[in-house]
């Protein structure tokens, strides 16, 4: 039985973390990085379209699974979490040069309730994660107040309000010897409170005169 840590975050939000969840771990990686049609996206940045410093790729029921074993981790993640997902994405960091800087994931909507599980394969690198009031602070760690930091078969689920009152991040190790990191989202919102009014991260942005 893995045992699972719950981080308390504050009154409202939390961070599940199971040490070395996925069995072997190390041959999903090798299968994914193979076999998994990785691509690149693009953003628009204020005027103008910009590449993802990562690689991506998405499953849906009713396609076939990028690998067998991933039947199972959709399966207990729905049971231990009681809610259905509708699909997970896979996320491919390369090298230093990827990564994600301080975000919310605003395009979910309904904030006030939500699960995001994430499995990380492949290197190990920082995981940070920093109040949502800390967004101005520009010190060496941006504000961050923790490091989860997944290793090769970690299992993270963030919950609760975490994504109404605090940001996460992949920060980039620019310059750094880091291997590629494998990141597979599961992510489920309840429709309560109000929804997130405003562009996702994805949308343009647009200025009048």
């Amino acid at each position: 039985m893995i045992e699972v840590e719950r981080i308390q975050l504050d009154a409202t939000s939390w961070v599940d973390v199971a040490r070395g969840w996925v069995p072997d771990a190390d041959g999903l990686f090798a299968a994914l990085m193979q076999d998994v049609a990785w691509r690149t996206s693009k953003l628009f940045r204020y005027d103008h379209w910009v590449e993802e410093r990562r690689l991506g790729a998405m499953w849906r029921p009713g396609t076939p699974l990028p690998h067998p074993a991933l039947a199972d981790v959709h399966r207990v993640l729905q049971r231990q979490y009681a809610v259905q997902f509708s699909g997970f994405g896979l996320l491919q960091y390369r090298d230093g040069n990827d990564g994600q800087a301080f975000h919310r994931d605003t395009d979910m909507r309904w904030l006030d309730n939500t699960v995001i599980a994430i499995v990380s394969l492949g290197a190990k690198r920082p995981w940070l994660l920093r109040p949502k009031a800390n967004r101005y602070d520009h010190g060496e760690g941006r504000g961050a107040t923790h490091d989860v930091s997944p290793g090769p078969g970690d299992l993270l689920v963030m919950g609760g309000r975490c994504q109404a009152d605090w940001e996460h991040s992949v920060p980039y190790l620019r310059g750094r010897s880091v291997g590629t990191r494998i990141s597979l989202q599961w992510r489920y919102a309840y429709r309560t409170g109000r929804p997130f009014v405003g562009g996702s991260y994805r949308a343009p942005l647009t200025y009048s005169q």
